[in-house]
């Protein structure tokens, strides 16, 4: 048995910043779905690595979903999917014998249960999200205590780093039991929270504001969402840093030549919440002005069990248009076939509705050279004034959105020059590199007791 990590000392010092630090990032698998948080994480684990630091991955629920190598392949999962719901379910089930909670955290089983996985709706999992925030005082303190004790194996640990601020309930007994600086990033939380039944989302938004002012730092991956978040959490601006996120830029490369006809594009989760229907409807728009002749739409981007009445809705809504036979949907793709996707489109955009934090995909359409659409809205204005790479549109406008799109669709020099531009800037602010080192820059002044 590893020997286990001694005890907390009141001494405190600077974590440190020398060769190699020890590092722990959590992050929740969403099985079968693609996931950008998932996505993010799994990179940045891989550039710290790279740049010399220990980093462990740990999954939590399910297992990960990657469109890369996976950088939490032998670790174990914890919170196992199948526990955390029966333990929130049933108040027996809470003091199962052990055997049967190892069973039921197997990986085969969470395979099956990753393969039959379905979005989460925050209106079905109110209970679960505010007993998870709740940490050792929630339904899953079994959960808590088993990562704990296997973290203690692990050697001395510098810092760990949470996902998301979902996982806050976790703050404060990694704290107290393994005497190390915690991080919580912010990504987007607040759409999710704000979608919980009446019930419970004042309690939660509460519970996640006491629990994420004990947690050392947080970090916002845009201004917007820093200064949104500290307003929501009532936490002092000063305590959230931001760090872009970033892309590993392996085989991002302009296309030799834009397609002919033109392609508008969009790659993104196929719902609602992103605005699917809304470049549908913008689409169409342009079609009907035939100031752009045989303009086509390419749809790609994760499409689970859940999405698909809402996507043979987009299509009826074609077909009845007549516009069927030039729109084409591309669901799951892997990285290689999703980088290719993006060289074969002439514009870009996915007009979320809710609160984007940042917008990763637009990042990637840009290391791809093609210009983007997107609302005026959320982090998207950030991310088109550090890049130079778009134009911004009406949020929830279908019809300015149409104007942006057929606009550079019509001066074509215009939109190379945008999306070479945007290339440029995500080679230079926004790549994986990058973001570890501004990460390792947030972390220099969190102090851990050893």
């Amino acid at each position: 048995m590893p020997e286990r990590h001694p005890a907390p000392r009141p001494e405190m010092r600077r974590i440190r910043q020398s060769t190699q630090m020890n590092i722990v990032h959590v992050t929740p698998g969403a099985g079968k779905m693609f996931c950008g948080n998932c996505f993010r994480d799994n990179a940045l684990v891989a550039a710290l690595r790279k740049m010399g630091h220990h980093t462990l991955m740990v999954p939590l629920y399910l297992p990960l979903t990657l469109d890369e190598e996976d950088q939490s392949f032998g670790t174990p999962i914890f919170f196992s999917g199948i526990n955390v719901y029966l333990e929130q379910k049933s108040a027996f089930f809470r003091r199962a014998p052990e055997w049967l909670h190892r069973l039921l955290a197997s990986p085969k089983l969470l395979q099956l249960a990753a393969g039959r996985a379905a979005r989460t709706r925050a209106a079905d999992v109110g209970d679960l999200t505010l007993s998870m925030i709740r940490g050792e005082e929630g339904n899953q303190a079994r959960e808590l205590k088993e990562l704990i004790e296997w973290l203690k194996t692990q050697g001395a640990l510098d810092v760990v780093c949470l996902s998301n601020a979902l996982l806050v309930g976790m703050v404060r007994q990694l704290k107290a039991e393994l005497g190390v600086p915690v991080v919580c990033m912010l990504q987007g939380e607040d759409a999710f929270l704000d979608g919980l039944p009446d019930v419970q989302r004042e309690i939660t938004w509460k519970t996640l504001a006491e629990r994420a002012a004990e947690a050392d730092l947080l970090v916002a991956p845009s201004r917007y969402f820093a200064d949104r978040m500290s307003s929501r959490l009532g936490i002092a601006r000063n305590r959230i840093q931001v760090v872009s996120n970033g892309i590993n830029l392996e085989n991002y490369k302009l296309a030799d030549a834009r397609p002919n006809p033109p392609v508008l594009g969009f790659f993104a989760r196929m719902c609602s919440e992103k605005g699917l229907d809304l470049v549908v409807d913008a689409y169409i728009d342009v079609k009907r002005r035939q100031s752009v002749p045989n303009l086509k739409l390419h749809v790609g981007g994760g499409m689970g069990p859940g999405d698909v009445e809402y996507v043979n809705g987009l299509r009826r809504k074609l077909a009845s248009a007549g516009f069927e036979s030039d729109v084409e949907f591309f669901p799951n793709l892997d990285r290689s076939e999703k980088q290719a996707f993006l060289r074969g489109i002439s514009i870009f955009s996915v007009p979320a509705r809710y609160s984007e934090a940042f917008g990763l995909y637009v990042i990637e359409a840009l290391a791809s050279g093609v210009p983007v659409v997107q609302p005026r809205v959320s982090a998207f204005p950030e991310l088109i004034e550090a890049t130079g790479g778009g134009l911004l549109c009406e949020a929830e406008n279908p019809r300015s959105l149409a104007d942006s799109i057929d606009e550079l669709l019509r001066t074509p020099e215009k939109a190379e020059e945008l999306g070479r531009a945007g290339a440029r800037a995500v080679t230079e602010r926004f790549s994986v590199e990058r973001m570890a080192e501004n990460m390792m820059a947030a972390w220099s002044g969190l102090k851990t007791v050893k």
